[in-house]
């Protein structure tokens, strides 16, 4: 039989570089890590594929997946819903390949209570103070927007230490090193 893939789950504010660092170390090992792409409820931004950033369907589609069971976990995170798919994670896992999913602090907190068998890290920014200048220089949302996403971090922060590691990007080459060095040196 078989080796089975891990379960790798990464959570952190918005805008604190999750989405970069997981962009180096996917291409970086390609074959040996695949990214579980969510299903979301929320408007492409400029730039997002269907299907490679995120399946993007109505706040309807998503209801109906959610009373079919479809989701592994799911959450509402800045007034959009936000899921990633049982069938999905199966088949890579059992692929032997790890999974890795990006998922919010809620998503993580509900698999942790399932006692999901996964490896856990929170990627942190060094403070608030710089997530804050980092959301504001991306200029992708409004000032509301922005001001919504900096006190959901400061929430999300409070979590931070219920998972098995935490990452503080504070250098982005150190930050991917320190990423890097966990997934492969950890087995879970």
């Amino acid at each position: 039989m078989a080796k089975k893939g891990r379960i790798i789950v990464i959570s952190g504010p918005s805008g604190v570089g999750k989405s970069s660092l997981l962009k180096r170390l996917l291409e970086k090992h390609f074959g040996k890590l695949k990214f579980s792409v969510s299903f979301t409820s929320r408007v492409k931004r400029k730039g997002e594929e269907d299907g490679v950033d995120y399946f993007f369907i109505t706040h309807e589609e998503f209801q109906k997946n959610i009373d079919d069971g479809v989701f592994l976990e799911w959450a509402k995170v800045h007034d959009n819903y936000y899921g990633t798919s049982r069938r999905f994670i199966e088949e890579i896992i059992n692929d032997g390949v790890d999974c890795i999913l990006d998922i919010d602090v809620q998503g993580a907190m509900f698999l942790m209570n399932k006692n999901l068998s996964a490896l856990y890290i929170f990627i942190a920014p060094p403070s608030i103070e710089v997530l804050r200048e980092r959301l504001f220089s991306r200029s992708t949302d409004s000032k509301e927007a922005i001001l919504k996403r900096v006190k959901n971090a400061e929430k999300e922060l409070l979590f931070k230490d219920k998972y098995e590691y935490i990452v503080v990007n504070d250098v982005f080459d150190n930050a991917f090193n320190d990423l890097e060095n966990i997934i492969f040196n950890t087995n879970k």
